[in-house]
């Protein structure tokens, strides 16, 4: 019997590395067989879900060529095909919205810029939303050369709205006390918790940012379309539109099903024209700026800003700023001499003060070593992601970039009457005459609660001081834009808290220009790319790096049986969030990121 184990075994490790081989053999040979562009084609995009800003190069998926298409990726494959003569057009299906109007406005850049070539460029849609809000999804296909939708589809622009959710009194049932401070009135991150309702700085604030993000569609509708802005409003009250009164009010081109588009293009790219998607030209074909005897790294800040390495899940998609991470990624960078300028990407809804000033830091500390820093912000980059941008030489930012929230909160939950009505006595006992300041089972003392907002005094009068700094204004001016207010970006140009409206394109722009680069440039990614073998490594636990350094210029990797793990840990993080079990953030510089319908 045990012969038979040992055999049974042996069979299992010698198929399994059999089986090991052949793969590795087909990933060779897949390599050395890798197609072409044809030489006429119609590139052809499906937007299906929403685009991510960042896929980390430590990703195992990024290991293996194979990942999710990013903002990036769309905006480089258009800026390619625009100067590539094999490309004669371009077909997206709009199924749904992109991201965020940030994401819209930078993709619809893009597409203005590669019918700037003379190539065409057509949208279609089998409904602009159904029994729901499409204003996205339509105000990316308006920068297109023609619009189509399905004759029995609609287009639903009916405009941009967010619902607050307000959980007081429902706290107040339970037993659960906030005890937050906030700097200052229009910092809203904590009123979910607080109050019932809007208060007067909330409202006003959400109300602006509505309203300028409605303006920028109907504007660029109106731009695009050949109509007045007052025609592109009325059609949004008008709207959701039967497909024949969008057609008539002239925000499609007609109504038409996938196959009478498709015949359309390829009719218009001439015979023999193939369809190539767009992500597949990219791998094919290359990024554009990869070419040159200079580099301008490329560096990303994306998702929620903590202490330590940068974090990604596999499964989920999630990643988070670490401080170590994207401080390493900036030394590096910094001593490359290939690097003339560093372009950081910033989308981030903040986080850590701490980890937030170590960035911040960083970004200074390059400029003083001579490297220009200019910030290219996505669909947020709020309080702690304004934080980390301040002391670019440039900020750029979309017009629809959430911004801003110059402000900072703290506190926590005290739930002991929470756990009376269970039958649950907490009770702490500590060392120190401050010990158990932060426990969720008492209030602040007085003299706790003045150690407290003696706290968030001193965060934001240095969140305060050091953005004025480094924007160059004066601190009155800083402050009276501050307050924890969230801006659009187009409202924060006007307000002096960014320079430039734009996305990547621009930004690489005046990174060129700030290092006085002439000529064609290569754009690096920092931290670089792992091979596949050195994420497994680091799955397994195993360091990569021969030091700190090293080792901290990557993104620790969650294991992908670790969301077997998140599931049990439901419950629990939703206790800490309420205060009910857990530790509790205390200094936030963190913006409230409501979900934006449109």
């Amino acid at each position: 019997m045990k012969r038979f184990f040992v055999g049974s075994l042996a069979v299992v490790g010698a198929l399994s590395i059999l089986l090991f081989g052949c793969l590795v053999g087909l990933l060779i040979l897949g390599a050395s067989n890798k197609p072409t562009v044809p030489g006429q084609v119609v590139l052809e995009l499906e937007l299906d879900e929403r685009l991510v800003e960042y896929v980390p190069e430590d990703s195992l998926a990024s290991a293996f060529g194979s990942e999710r298409l990013t903002v990036r990726d769309v905006v480089d494959a258009l800026e390619k095909a625009g100067g590539d003569e094999r490309v004669k057009g371009l077909v997206v299906k709009v199924s749904g919205t992109p991201g965020s109007t940030a994401v819209v406005q930078e993709l619809r850049d893009a597409v203005k810029a590669f019918r700037a070539t003379g190539k065409k460029a057509v949208a279609y849609a089998d409904t602009f939303g159904e029994s729901g809000n499409a204003t996205g999804g339509y105000y990316l296909a308006s920068a297109f050369d023609e619009v189509y939708v399905q004759p029995s589809g609609e287009v639903s622009v009916t405009g941009v709205a967010i619902e607050t959710p307000f959980a007081r009194d429902a706290l107040a049932k339970l037993g659960v006390k906030p005890r937050m401070s906030k700097r200052h009135e229009y910092k809203a991150a904590v009123n979910t918790f607080t109050e019932q309702t809007y208060t007067g700085p909330h409202r006003e604030e959400t109300e602006r940012f509505l309203t300028s993000l409605l303006g920028q569609m109907v504007k660029g509708v109106a731009e695009e379309r050949d109509l007045s802005e007052e025609q592109a409003r009325a059609a949004v009250d008008a709207a959701p539109l039967l497909a024949q009164e969008a057609l008539e009010a002239k925000l499609v081109d007609g109504l038409l099903y996938r196959d009478e588009v498709y015949a359309k293009v390829k009719e218009a790219a001439g015979e023999g024209a193939r369809l190539l998607y767009l992500e597949k030209y990219l791998e094919r074909a290359g990024r554009p700026n990869q070419t040159g005897p200079q580099s301008v790294a490329l560096i990303y800040g994306a998702g929620e800003i903590s202490r330590g390495q940068s974090r990604a899940n596999p499964m989920s998609g999630d990643v988070t700023m670490g401080s170590d991470t994207v401080a390493a990624a900036f030394r590096k960078a910094v001593e490359d001499e290939r690097v003339k300028a560093i372009v950081f990407r910033v989308d981030s809804p903040g986080g850590s003060y701490v980890a937030s000033d170590s960035v911040r830091r960083e970004v200074q500390r390059a400029r003083e070593k001579g490297k220009p820093v200019i910030v290219t912000m996505g669909t947020y980059a709020a309080s702690g992601g304004y934080f980390v941008s301040m002391d670019a030489d440039k900020i750029v930012a979309q017009p629809g970039t959430l911004t801003g929230s110059i402000g900072v909160y703290s506190g926590k939950m005290v739930t002991a009457e929470f756990w009376e009505k269970l039958g649950v006595n907490w009770e702490p006992l500590g060392a120190g005459k401050n010990a158990t300041m932060y426990t969720s089972d008492a209030d602040f003392t007085p003299e706790q609660n003045a150690k407290h907002e003696a706290s968030l005094d001193r965060v934001y009068a240095d969140f305060t001081g050091k953005a004025a700094a480094g924007r160059k204004m004066p601190l009155e001016k800083m402050q009276d834009v501050a307050r924890g207010r969230v801006w659009t970006g187009e409202d924060a140009k006007a307000h002096g808290l960014v320079d430039e409206l734009g996305g990547f394109p621009v930004a690489l722009k005046l990174a060129k220009e700030a290092a006085k680069l002439e000529g064609p440039v290569r754009v690096e990614v920092f931290p670089r790319k792992k091979g596949a073998a050195e994420v497994l490594s680091e799955l397994l636990g195993e360091k990569q790096g021969d030091n700190s350094e090293d080792e901290a210029a990557g993104v620790r990797m969650t294991a992908p049986w670790h969301p077997v793990f998140e599931q049990t840990r439901a419950l629990y993080r939703l206790g800490t969030q309420l205060g009910v079990v857990g530790e509790q953030r205390r200094q936030v510089l963190s913006a409230p990121v409501p979900e934006t319908s449109w």
